[in-house]
């Protein structure tokens, strides 16, 4: 296991994001040298399918988010400018650790090629927009991130039965999501310091309803075509993708009050300050790596 790297972001900036904050670079790697089902994650097709469709936009994903947040960075306070350093370090990583996730998948006889080229063109026609909206798409989707990633590691239900170190890949990355969750949403106050509060706050809004039909129409859409590459199409698996996504285990329906949350006056990603979730991740990854192999 490599050595995490630090950053110490001292209280240089006040506001909701605290003061002792530490991101921490955790340098690992997944899904190498595994034997993983199709249906890697406790053979349930709908799980695998979601979880596979998310990954298949990580890489051309988080590219963008790094671009659109150190377009900003000058002039930022020294605290900020650290949280971006971090930020891209850990993004850079994840960004890694999913095009060989991508591959596996791939290489169990799924075709994620299209998802991968939607991106390709949404992010294509995003080229020529204004900088400071593809900041504000970036806040709004790494929010999403982050509410994502705080279910992970609240409900380890969602990953049971994950194959080989695949729930590790997604707990890792859910932890990383959680820590630099402020670090967009900071730089858009940097970047919109002469912005009236209401503009901000218009801007922002407008742009996390926009994400939203996104991202839940296109991953819907990237779920039921990898399913259709398993056979399984119709009705019933449509229904067992809205269970899945709103009933049980929820994975969308929970986050609905975060979601909520973001649309208030005096939001910030650290009003609620839900580290504990990733020491708790951090406590289970070391304990398993201290188990004898059988």
């Amino acid at each position: 296991m490599n050595a995490p790297t630090s950053f110490d972001l001292e209280a240089q900036r006040k506001g909701p994001t605290p003061d002792d904050l530490e991101i921490t670079v955790r340098d690992e790697r997944f899904a190498r040298g595994i034997k993983a089902r199709r249906w890697w994650l406790n053979g349930d097709p709908v799980a695998t399918a979601w979880m596979n469709a998310l990954s298949a936009t990580f890489p051309r994903g988080e590219a963008f988010f790094i671009e659109s947040v150190k377009a900003f960075r000058d002039g930022a306070d020294p605290k900020l400018t650290a949280e971006i350093r971090a930020f891209v370090k850990q993004e850079i990583n994840h960004t890694r650790e999913h095009v060989a996730f991508n591959r596996m998948a791939s290489d169990a006889g799924y075709d994620i090629a299209a998802i991968d080229k939607r991106v390709e063109e949404m992010l294509a026609e995003l080229k020529d927009r204004p900088q400071i909206l593809n900041l504000a798409a970036t806040m709004a989707l790494e929010h999403f991130t982050a509410m994502l990633g705080h279910e992970l590691l609240k409900k380890p239900k969602y990953l049971e039965g994950a194959d080989g170190d695949l729930g590790d890949l997604w707990r890792w990355h859910s932890a990383e999501e959680i820590e630099h969750k402020g670090v967009a949403y900071d730089t858009w106050l940097h970047a919109t310091r002469g912005w009236s509060r209401y503009k901000r706050w218009k801007v922002k809004s407008l742009m996390m309803l926009l994400v939203t039909v996104r991202f839940i129409k296109h991953r819907s859409e990237d779920t039921m075509d990898l399913l259709r590459q398993d056979g399984l199409t119709g009705w019933k698996w449509r229904m067992a993708l809205a269970k899945y996504l709103l009933v049980s285990p929820g994975f969308l329906s929970r986050i609905i009050p975060g979601w909520l949350a973001y649309f208030m006056p005096g939001f910030h990603p650290w009003n609620e300050d839900d580290r504990e979730l990733i020491q708790l991740y951090e406590g289970d990854f070391e304990d398993a790596l201290m188990q004898p192999a059988e």
